[in-house]
């Protein structure tokens, strides 16, 4: 059973950055496929990046690709994502989120089965 716990969250302004984490327990990102998604309010949950542990690969979304860049810790057992040249628009809760199946890629959060509780990140102008 997999458990997610996001941290990192908070408030900045536009052109700052922050450092979001995931930590991972129940298993290893070796073996997990995960997501980072995010939902602004108002909004559908979206996804904006993902990352395969099998062949550690990254994905991006267009929004996102260029000022957001995923890293993990095997021995820490956690994901990271770093949040540069942030916009207001990228105000939202955020959320880790893994699958166990095969494949990987910037999937319908429908298609992951375990998910963090969420941090809130605040973009100002």
């Amino acid at each position: 059973h997999v458990q997610l716990v996001e941290s990192g969250g908070g408030s900045v302004q536009a052109g700052g950055s922050l450092r979001l984490s995931c930590v991972v327990s129940g298993d290893t990102i070796d073996n997990l496929c995960m997501g980072w998604f995010r939902q602004a309010p108002g909004k559908e949950r979206e996804v904006i990046a993902s990352f395969y542990g099998r062949d550690d690969r990254p994905e991006y979304v267009d929004s996102v690709k260029g000022r957001f860049t995923i890293s993990h810790d095997n021995a820490k057992k956690t994901l990271s994502q770093q949040m540069e040249n942030t916009k207001p628009e990228d105000t939202a809760m955020y959320y880790c989120a893994a699958r166990t199946h095969l494949g990987c890629g910037l999937y319908d959060e429908r298609l992951f089965r375990y998910w963090g509780q969420g941090t809130q990140v605040s973009v100002s102008s």
